[in-house]
């Protein structure tokens, strides 16, 4: 019998610092190996090691960068490979659809939230990120923080899709949940997106608009990892409210969405890279009739926009 090592899903969590809810995803879309023993799940270690090396970003020693390098240089990334940015399930769509028609593609993930992605697009890191990030002052998504993250960097920002945003609630909404400023009410529990989450930004723009101290919200500080997994935690009873989008809403039973917003889901990418080859096959994909039925399948999209370029910055 094999001495490996092997981990729960709750331990595999905690060495990447997810959610455990997130590595369920993760293994069920088979970006992470795991097997069962009944009806426990376990991850082997090597398995495990496979998955993060695939993820690490891969950045040289800052006294070995020049400015006058090549963009594949600077990013430290293959040239026949694409590091795509972002959690939504649409994305798992997108490189589905690339690697079919461009098989010598590698296609990876990187599932971090907005900001984080912008930053990682900064450094050189992945060289496609998403985003949906609203801006109070401007009253507009993702391209305020594309100039602000970015500078010096020109980019092209195209729209993915349209999403409906707003409170996960428990099913029929018993606490009468509706505006943002009931969050504020003593017998409301938050659980919270993380940090550079667009769903996190939103709120924080949202309490500075009204005016609202963060710390007037009972579960502020709590957080988790992804849309369903806030969803989920509402489900269960351990929160009264989480915020994300209404495709997880779908996805999760006992929950009832209370929508706020419409928000824009944007891809963002350098537009030095723009003419190349990968990356015109990738704006091929998302502006095709067949990516954008299948996701129109899936439901709780808006693909008015898709493929549309919405900033040149």
């Amino acid at each position: 019998m094999s001495d490996t090592t092997s981990y729960t899903p709750e331990e595999v969590a905690k060495i990447l610092k997810i959610s455990r809810f997130t590595v369920y995803e993760m293994i069920k879309r088979g970006d992470l190996a795991a097997y069962h023993i009944g009806r426990k799940v376990r991850v082997e270690a090597p398995d495990l090691e496979v998955y993060i090396q695939n993820s690490k970003k891969i950045k040289q020693p800052v006294g070995q960068q020049a400015a006058a390098q090549p963009a594949a240089t600077q990013q430290g990334i293959e040239p026949d490979s694409l590091i795509i940015c972002g959690q939504d399930i649409i994305l798992d769509t997108l490189t589905r659809h690339l690697e079919r028609i461009m098989p010598h593609i590698r296609c990876l993930r990187n599932y971090s939230g907005s900001i984080d992605g912008l930053l990682a697009l900064y450094r050189g890191s992945v060289n496609v990120v998403t985003a949906h990030l609203w801006d109070s002052d401007t009253d507009t998504y993702n391209t305020p923080y594309v100039r602000r993250f970015l500078p010096g960097h020109r980019t092209l920002v195209y729209n993915l899709a349209y999403r409906n945003t707003g409170f996960y609630v428990a099913k029929g909404n018993p606490k009468n949940i509706n505006t943002w400023n009931d969050l504020t009410r003593p017998d409301i529990t938050l659980i919270n997106r993380e940090r550079g989450s667009g769903a996190r930004v939103l709120l924080d723009e949202m309490l500075h608009v009204l005016d609202i101290d963060y710390r007037q919200i009972k579960g502020y500080t709590r957080e988790e990892m992804s849309h369903l997994a806030v969803a989920s935690y509402v489900a269960r009873g351990e929160a009264d409210v989480g915020i994300g989008i209404e495709k997880a809403a779908l996805q999760v039973s006992d929950i009832d969405f209370i929508f706020q917003k419409k928000e824009r889901y944007d891809i963002v990418l350098r537009k030095e890279d723009a003419e190349k080859p990968h990356f015109q096959a990738l704006l091929n994909v998302i502006r095709s009739d067949a990516f954008r039925n299948e996701v129109a399948g899936m439901g709780g999209y808006d693909l008015s926009q898709t493929g549309q370029l919405m900033g040149n910055i």
